[in-house]
C-alpha cells in the first residue's frame, strides 16, 4: 500500500481548491478546480485551517461532498469553515484524494486518519484542546468521517512519523445528509458506485457501510437529514441512529420534512437551516464548546 506522506497544512483562507502559493506539493499529480470551488484531480490531500483571533479551543475536521467523484467545498466546507472561525471554532477543510483518480478506496481513509493525527499531535500550537477535536462531513464526506469516527485506528497505512501514534479518533462526528449505508435497497448513492462499483460482494458491502462498525468506543454523534433527501435516503441517519443507540453511544438525530440533499448551512427560511444553531446547543450541552456569554 502506498504510504501516506504528511499533509499540507494551509494557513491561510484561500478561495475553495486553489493550491496555495508556497505551499509544499508532497505527492505531485494535477488539480483542476470549477469556478464554484468544486475540486477534482487531487494529487496531495491537504488542510486548509481557518484559525479565529481568539481560539475557544475546539477544532472541526470539514469534508466536503461529492460523491466521492469531486469535493464540493465552494458550498460546503468552505462556507461552514467561515461560520464555525467566527465562533471562535478553529476550523479545517480537508482536500483528499478521490479513489478513483489514482490512490485506490483507501486513500479518502488514509487522507481522514492523517488529518486528525496532524491536527491533534499539533494541537497546542494552534490553541486547540485534543479532547475537543471533531469531524463534520457532508454527503459523501459524512461516510469519510462517519468511517473514522468508527474505525479510527484501522491500519490503513503505513506509519511515517510520531503524528502517526497519535489518535485518529473524532471526540464528536457531525454527520449531515449522510452517505453512510451500503446496503440494499439504500445503496443506489454515486459515493457507493465510486467505492465499490455496480456489484460488489456482501463482504465488501459490510466493510463499508458505517453502521455495521459502531460500537461502545465510537464517538457521540450529531446527525441531520431531510426525509425528502432525493440522493441519500434517509434510512442513512435512522440506521445509524438506531445503531449507535443499540451500543449506547450518546446520539441526536434530526430529521427534517422537506430540505432535499446538499444544503450546506441551509438556504434562509428552510427547515435545514436551523442545523447550525442546533449543533451550537449540542456541542455546548455536551462541553465541546463555551456556552454563549448572556
Amino acid at each position: 500500500m502506498r504510504r501516506l506522506i504528511p499533509l499540507c497544512l494551509v494557513l491561510l483562507h484561500l478561495h475553495a481548491g486553489a493550491a496555495p502559493p508556497g505551499a509544499i506539493v508532497l505527492w505531485p499529480g494535477p488539480q483542476r478546480d470549477s469556478a464554484k470551488g468544486s475540486i477534482t484531480q487531487v494529487g496531495q490531500p491537504y488542510l486548509i485551517a481557518h484559525r479565529p483571533a481568539q481560539p475557544n479551543g475546539t477544532a472541526i475536521l470539514l469534508l466536503s461532498g461529492g460523491g466521492y467523484a469531486h469535493i464540493e467545498a465552494g458550498k460546503e466546507s468552505g462556507p461552514v469553515a467561515d461560520w464555525l472561525q467566527a465562533r471562535g471554532v478553529t476550523a479545517f477543510e480537508l482536500v483528499y484524494r478521490l479513489p478513483r483518480e489514482g490512490g485506490g478506496v483507501a486513500a479518502p481513509f488514509q487522507d481522514g486518519q492523517r488529518a486528525m493525527r496532524v491536527i491533534r499531535a499539533r494541537a497546542a500550537e494552534w490553541g486547540i484542546d485534543p479532547a475537543r477535536i471533531g469531524m463534520l462531513g457532508f454527503s459523501a464526506g459524512a461516510h469519510l468521517a462517519g468511517m473514522t469516527a468508527v474505525q479510527p485506528d484501522a491500519a490503513l497505512y503505513a506509519p511515517v512519523d510520531a503524528m502517526d501514534a497519535v489518535s485518529a479518533r473524532p471526540d464528536f462526528a457531525v454527520l449531515l445528509y449522510p452517505v453512510l449505508t451500503m446496503q440494499p435497497p439504500f445503496d443506489t448513492t454515486h459515493a457507493k458506485k465510486q467505492l465499490l462499483g455496480s456489484r460488489p460482494a456482501q463482504a465488501a458491502r459490510d466493510a463499508w457501510s458505517v453502521e455495521r462498525h459502531v460500537d461502545a468506543r465510537t464517538p457521540p454523534v450529531f446527525l441531520a437529514q431531510a426525509l425528502d433527501d432525493p440522493i441519500a435516503p434517509p434510512e442513512n441517519s435512522i440506521w445509524m441512529a438506531a445503531a449507535l443507540r443499540r451500543a449506547g453511544v450518546p446520539v441526536e438525530l434530526h430529521l427534517f420534512r422537506h430540505g432535499g440533499h446538499g444544503w450546506g448551512l441551509g438556504k434562509p427560511g428552510s427547515e435545514p437551516a436551523v442545523w447550525p444553531r442546533l449543533l451550537l446547543a449540542w456541542l455546548q450541552a455536551r462541553g465541546w464548546m463555551p456556552q454563549a456569554p448572556g
